[in-house]
């Protein structure tokens, strides 16, 4: 009897913990279902080996994300081995950082990046956004190269989160035609690409590239010939200089200053006064997709209503059922 879990779901619902929204799942073409990551390993369907694609669907969702900071307080005082701990503190993946806007040249708008080393601005020399960012949506009228960018957002939609952001795998992708950004700290012109090893559901789904001192963003510059411009001094260019921490060149008034959080929260405070970013804590922790059942799953106990919306079924007519379809 899934009365129980019904019940449950009805309690989240009336507390806003439980809504519907558009997200990108993994979808069986053949079963015609979404699918957990676990139950499309390798990109196939674990019941009918199909090939699995990405595809934004209307589904419901359970807040996670408002937790995010309980769970990891909750482990000081959880008797889990290390290794276990460990791994829950990463999946859930608390970030400190900043959110930055930056101006797109062509219309009025901007891109919304998270980055928890806004004092490497002036090393950001390109943009890159995922594949499914809604910007390409939004203004491919625009965009010159729209079939190219349809074309590759084809493409990353066969590869599973794996693939895309595997560190060994050759990056692949588009230059915007059409689309600038504007550096906010120089107001240099940047291009904007869009690369799969970006992912819509994490951040923002748009990164700044600073290719002297992230591994990526090099290997990504080294192949499309982008620049590349040290900002921590200590490395080689020729080379992938990734340093963490050290003096900061090239950064008009950070320049000298060798305490990266010294760095990061004078730049914070110098974009926030000019109102471009804002200090931000971000989180790997996704809401959870509740919709994946397939047909014996217990039915979601809502209605919708032309005129209310989703209107909660009452507890009285617990359980709902599935209709008899044999």
């Amino acid at each position: 009897d899934y009365k129980w879990t019904q019940w449950q779901f009805l309690k989240l619902f009336e507390k806003g913990m439980a809504y519907k929204t558009e997200k990108e799942i993994n979808w069986c073409p053949s079963c015609k279902i979404g699918l957990s990551n676990e139950e499309s390993e390798g990109n196939v369907c674990e019941r009918c080996g199909g090939k699995v694609e990405k595809k934004l669907k209307s589904q419901w969702m359970l807040r996670m994300s408002n937790y995010a900071e309980k769970l990891l307080d909750g482990l000081d005082e959880t008797e889990f081995v290390d290794r276990v701990k460990t791994a829950q503190i990463n999946w859930i993946g608390k970030s400190v950082g900043a959110e930055v806007n930056f101006k797109l040249r062509e219309v009025d708008d901007t891109l919304k990046v998270f980055t928890t080393r806004c004092d490497t601005l002036f090393g950001v020399t390109f943009m890159v956004i995922s594949p499914e960012h809604e910007i390409l949506k939004k203004y491919k009228d625009k965009i010159e190269n729209i079939e190219e960018v349809v074309k590759y957002q084809e493409e990353a939609s066969n590869k599973t989160e794996i693939e895309r952001t595997d560190l060994t795998k050759e990056k692949t992708g588009v230059k915007i035609k059409g689309l600038t950004a504007i550096n906010p700290v120089n107001n240099h012109e940047i291009e904007i690409w869009t690369s799969d090893y970006v992912l819509s559901n994490y951040g923002t789904g748009a990164i700044m590239a600073v290719p002297a001192h992230d591994e990526r963003d090099y290997a990504f510059a080294k192949k499309f010939n982008i620049p590349i411009i040290e900002v921590i001094k200590g490395g080689d260019i020729n080379k992938c200089p990734y340093v963490d921490d050290g003096e900061m060149i090239n950064s008009d008034f950070l320049n000298g200053l060798t305490n990266k959080q010294e760095s990061i929260n004078k730049m914070i405070n110098y974009l926030d006064e000019k109102g471009i970013a804002k200090r931000k804590v971000n989180y790997r922790l996704q809401d959870w997709v509740f919709s994946r059942q397939r047909f014996w799953g217990e039915p979601i106990p809502v209605v919708y209503c032309e005129k209310c919306g989703w209107v909660a079924v009452d507890e009285k007519s617990l359980p709902v059922v599935l209709p008899d379809v044999g």
